[in-house]
């Protein structure tokens, strides 16, 4: 029996590697149905809007709003992020602070299922997501 120890380096690279084709395609197409259901109506997303983006082994939700400042720039502020663990098979899930640090979400920091990371969002009990 052979013990395989994987470094530090390794296993974090191992974690931000992409999602597959076939992945990537689910993930779009669950995140991409919660936020066409929590978008603002059209006439109000000059003023706020939602998104998402994946990156690597996370996806992020984020309202997209004017810079006050600069009407005609945008900015992008989280909402929430959950992150593939692929060792373990779960979504950790975090929502930002006000001092923008990413938290995990204490109710349920770990969730076995994308579809799970959606409800949480959706539902959104302890107003950490959405406010």
């Amino acid at each position: 029996m052979f013990l395989v120890l994987k470094s530090d380096a390794v296993r974090e690279a191992m974690l931000r590697m992409t999602f597959s084709e076939l992945e990537a395609r689910r993930i779009e197409k669950l995140v991409g149905r919660f936020i066409e259901k929590r978008r603002p109506s059209a006439h109000i997303r000059s003023l706020l809007d939602l998104g998402f983006r994946v990156r690597g082994q996370s996806i992020e939700i984020f309202e997209i709003r004017p810079v006050w400042q600069n009407p005609n720039e945008r900015i992008e502020e989280p909402v929430a992020k959950a992150t593939y663990d692929s060792t373990r098979r779960v979504w950790a899930v975090y929502w930002q602070r006000g001092d923008l640090t990413w938290c995990p979400y204490d109710p349920d920091p770990e969730v076995k299922a994308l579809e799970t990371f959606i409800e949480l969002l959706d539902d959104d009990q302890h107003a950490c997501f959405f406010g």
